[in-house]
């Protein structure tokens, strides 16, 4: 039997996820990064987009998150993310509704700080909505 991976989710709002797994792929600065059991000791900056986790039956199970980070060490990986939600959690109508809002906001002349909050929010709504296309795809 192939040796296992403890995966720990953590959100502003909630314990997500506390079991073992396969394998995880999530979203990083130059592309995504792949964790199995083993994978030395690392500490990355995790993007808004979506982890793809292969838990024990070998099935694959996507999450939206947003920006945080992943602490590996000893086969333990900890996500602490600013929010964590499976596909089936989305609200579509919200989820477009944010997309539009951030498009228009980006439109604007703004300062900087706020042409990045908008840009963040664009990021999370697209990768909701890419969780839930891809999801109902399936």
């Amino acid at each position: 039997m192939a040796e296992l991976l403890n995966l720990e989710i953590y959100a502003a709002d909630r314990n997500f996820f506390d079991g073992h797994c396969r394998q995880i792929v999530v979203p990083v600065n130059d592309g995504t990064r792949g964790i199995m059991a083993g994978h030395e000791s690392m500490f990355v900056a995790i993007n808004t987009g979506i982890i793809h986790i292969q838990k024990e039956d070998e099935s694959w199970e996507d999450v939206v998150v947003g920006q945080g980070s992943l602490q590996v060490s000893f086969n333990r990986a900890t996500l602490l993310v600013e929010t964590a939600e499976y596909p089936w959690e989305i609200d579509v109508r919200r989820a477009e509704e944010a997309r539009e809002r951030a498009e228009e906001e980006l439109r604007q002349r703004r300062s900087r700080r706020e042409y990045e909050a908008s840009q963040a929010s664009l990021a999370r709504a697209l990768s909701r909505l890419r969780a839930v296309r891809d999801t109902r795809s399936m």
